[in-house]
């Protein structure tokens, strides 16, 4: 593999990563080959894809014309296919559940950017992982920071410790949180994201997500993983060992930083277009403790996290309901955290859930979280 070209699939092509992954992997072209690409309903962005990378295989919910030389394959016939090596898992929400796991089934090296898929089912996947010795690559930043500082590391871990900008709204009060409105809080101050992320990093979502994501990658028990607020964005996670000795790894706040590492591990390439850190101008990294009180989603998520089976399902579908609501204006800022925690304290959890009981979960939460806000809605009109 190492003096091959890695032959990759790419799902969620056209989504703010999947994007972001196309313009690191065009820097290599003797190093990667796009074999497959999945995208959304954007369709003229997948055709201009398509005609850029020259898949074999593509997948879209909404069928275009393509090229003689490629067919239509679902996005599990995708990752399975013998030709591809690295299945690039970029959608998001439980879209990519299923083609996480049948990657895994194939004995595929997975690139993973979809959180859901370990918030979800993270016991499963890590588990059919180790059956079929299956990698799984992190690429966010907190993960990937993470994998970096474990690598050739054989001593105890004490602490993980992932970094959190805080978002927009870090310093704002309650009266103004209630006030925000979809278009400042998808002004991230460093990050470059899709909407439902940005929106997951507002509330501080985002950083539940990722500690409930670090614990299966790292088998890690949740009482050894903290968060920090760090502004700056330029340490992207720390590791503190037995000794008492921390690891951190830093770059610039840019995603292309840890697709690059998980696609070209595990050699580094150099690559002139990425951004380097001027020290000097850095002038100096801050932290701050997080006030849990004022961002009641992160508290929501990794109480989820601890509870563990079919918690962080409900979770994760009540928070994409309640996001999606609350950009098209119909829902306000604070009432994103209300209408999760009103629909996790109905839910009766299953502690070692199949496949199907987790699905199950999911379409019972969505289905709760838009009734709970209807009845919201005709309350507030009586």
């Amino acid at each position: 593999m190492s003096n091959t070209i890695k032959k990759l699939a790419v799902l969620g092509s056209t989504g703010s990563i999947g994007q972001q992954a196309l313009d690191i992997i065009k820097d290599f072209p003797s190093k990667f080959r796009i074999v497959g690409l999945a995208g959304g309903n954007n369709t003229s962005l997948l055709a201009k894809q398509v005609s850029q990378f020259q898949p074999k295989l593509v997948y879209s919910p909404l069928k275009f014309d393509l090229p003689d030389t490629t067919k239509f394959l679902s996005m599990e016939d995708i990752v399975t296919h013998p030709d591809v090596d690295i299945a690039i898992i970029a959608t998001s929400s439980k879209i990519g559940l299923a083609p996480t796991l049948a990657a895994i089934r194939s004995g595929k090296k997975i690139a993973l950017a979809n959180k859901e898929v370990l918030v979800m089912a993270g016991e499963i996947i890590m588990a059919e992982a180790k059956q079929h010795q299956a990698e799984i690559l992190p690429i966010d930043s907190e993960h990937s920071a993470i994998w970096q500082c474990l690598h050739g590391e054989k001593g105890e871990v004490a602490r993980l410790i992932l970094t959190a900008s805080g978002g927009p709204f870090y310093h704002l009060s309650p009266t103004q949180l209630a006030k925000v409105t979809p278009e400042e809080a998808l002004q991230h101050p460093t990050w470059k994201m899709g909407r439902k992320v940005t929106i997951d990093s507002a509330t501080l979502m985002n950083k539940g997500l990722e500690t409930i994501e670090a614990h299966w990658l790292f088998s890690i028990p949740f009482n050894k993983i903290e968060i920090t607020i760090h502004p700056q964005s330029i340490i992207h996670s720390l590791v503190e060992f037995a000794d008492g000795s921390l690891k951190a790894q830093l770059s610039v706040p840019d995603m292309r930083f840890p697709i690059q590492y998980a696609l070209s591990y595990p050699k580094r390439l150099a690559n002139p277009r990425l951004p380097r850190i001027d020290l000097p101008q850095l002038n100096s990294l801050t932290f701050e403790k997080i006030n849990y009180d004022m961002f009641p989603c992160l508290q929501l998520a990794l109480d989820a996290g601890k509870k563990g089976g079919t918690y962080p399902t409900v979770l994760c579908a009540a928070d994409e309901i309640a996001v999606e609501l609350f950009l098209e204006h119909s829902i306000g800022f604070s009432e994103i955290s209300e209408i999760i925690a009103s629909t996790i304290s109905l839910h009766q959890g299953t502690a070692k859930p199949t496949l199907d009981e987790i699905l199950a979960a999911d379409d019972w939460a969505r289905n709760t979280a838009i009734k709970l806000t209807r009845k919201a809605n005709v309350c507030l009109k009586q």
